[in-house]
């Protein structure tokens, strides 16, 4: 088959994810960027899809593994969903559509709490509509987007692969 295996893809998956955490959080810091409510959700996310993604590396075989797969292609789902929202807030004018308005919703709320917890991680002190850090002519939210987008992907192509192959990879 050769050397895409679906383990192989769960643990590139697990490694790509805990590496976009760390490289957020560095940047933040390095670049005193401020991240707003959705920057610290779509972390989140990340931090659980490298959870779910390794459980599925090492479940690979047994239907544990196929369940963290399928959680894991949700939550890239969701993250991808995030992001678009995000880059959608980011396309408005200014002011027009933002986060943390009057009444927080449930994903400003879960982060308030995290960012209370760990503010090193989770803290969220900017505007979901502010492009702060622009990369080769995108935000970061739409770099984020890609992400989920192609990790989504290559959840599918695993567990297809996995199903195809009877999972005896």
């Amino acid at each position: 088959m050769g050397l895409l295996k679906p383990r192989h893809i769960w643990l590139g998956l697990a490694a790509v994810s805990a590496g976009l955490v760390a490289a957020s959080a560095i940047l933040t810091a390095w670049l005193k960027l401020n991240p707003c409510p959705l920057c610290i959700f779509q972390r989140l996310l990340f931090m659980i899809m490298s959870v779910l993604t390794l459980a599925a590396f090492l479940g690979f075989r047994r239907s544990a593994g196929q369940a963290s797969g399928v959680l894991a292609l949700l939550t890239a789902l969701s993250g991808a969903g995030v992001a678009a929202y995000q880059v959608w807030l980011q396309a408005q004018p200014a002011a027009m559509f933002t986060c943390g308005g009057a009444d927080p919703n449930l994903i400003e709320r879960w982060v308030d709490w995290l960012g209370q917890r760990l503010p090193s991680l989770f803290l969220a002190t900017g505007i979901c509509g502010d492009k702060e850090l622009v990369i080769l002519g995108y935000s970061l939210a739409v770099w984020s987007a890609a992400a989920f987008l192609a990790a989504g992907g290559a959840s599918v192509w695993a567990l297809l692969q996995a199903r195809r192959q009877g999972q005896s990879s």
